[in-house]
């Protein structure tokens, strides 16, 4: 990661959780592909093959600091 975008992640992580939440979705929103029906049915079909499968038993998922971890590792965040 570049140092200029290590500076811009470590100050976004020291905002408050809304912010940093708004923050995320702004960035997220800037780089999204148009509109797409199809891959927005299948992202939802996901979310709900998920959903029940936690439901069912069969998927705790994993904890929030496990997943953060494991992507700014593979960011090669500090």
């Amino acid at each position: 990661m570049a140092h200029r975008t290590q500076d811009l992640l470590a100050a976004a992580l020291c905002l408050p959780d809304g912010e940093r939440l708004k923050l995320a979705s702004e960035l997220l929103a800037s780089v999204e592909e148009p509109h797409d029906d199809a891959w927005n049915a299948a992202w939802l079909e996901e979310i709900e093959r998920r959903e029940q499968a936690v439901r069912d038993g069969g998927s705790g998922g994993d904890a929030w600091a496990e997943v953060r971890a494991r992507v700014l590792a593979r960011l090669g965040a500090p």
